[in-house]
């Protein structure tokens, strides 16, 4: 068996947070995107519910991998509550949560609590 040092085991947990944050961020804005479209196809062009049947579990389902990932987030990063707060209310207007990923990464709130 290889002995792995915390510090590189740490790093890697790090690096996957972070990068999981991220894709969930995003799926979660492309998830909205996909159930505004279907709300307009129900309530503006045809009637047809099918965009809302298909994206609204989907969206449902990223939400909370979103929700999970700002919580792991908030954990592994060192987030302030103020922050956590910020993170967890971006997921509920629509593309929000590409907005607060791109201005924690600017911040360096999505960088190791050792390099801030």
């Amino acid at each position: 068996m290889t002995s792995t040092s915390w510090t590189q085991t740490a790093g890697g947990r790090v690096q996957l947070v972070r990068r999981w944050f991220r894709v969930v961020a995003v799926a979660e804005a492309f998830s909205w995107a996909g159930l505004l479209v279907g709300t307009l196809f129900k309530h503006v062009i045809s009637g047809d519910e099918t965009g809302v049947h298909v994206f609204g579990p989907i969206h449902g389902a990223i939400f909370v991998a979103y929700v999970i990932a700002c919580l792991v987030a908030w954990r592994t990063f060192g987030w302030s509550l103020t922050t956590a707060a910020l993170g967890l209310t971006a997921g509920v207007p629509p593309f929000f949560t590409v907005v607060f990923e791109r201005w924690a990464d600017r911040t360096g709130r999505l960088a190791p609590r050792a390099t801030r």
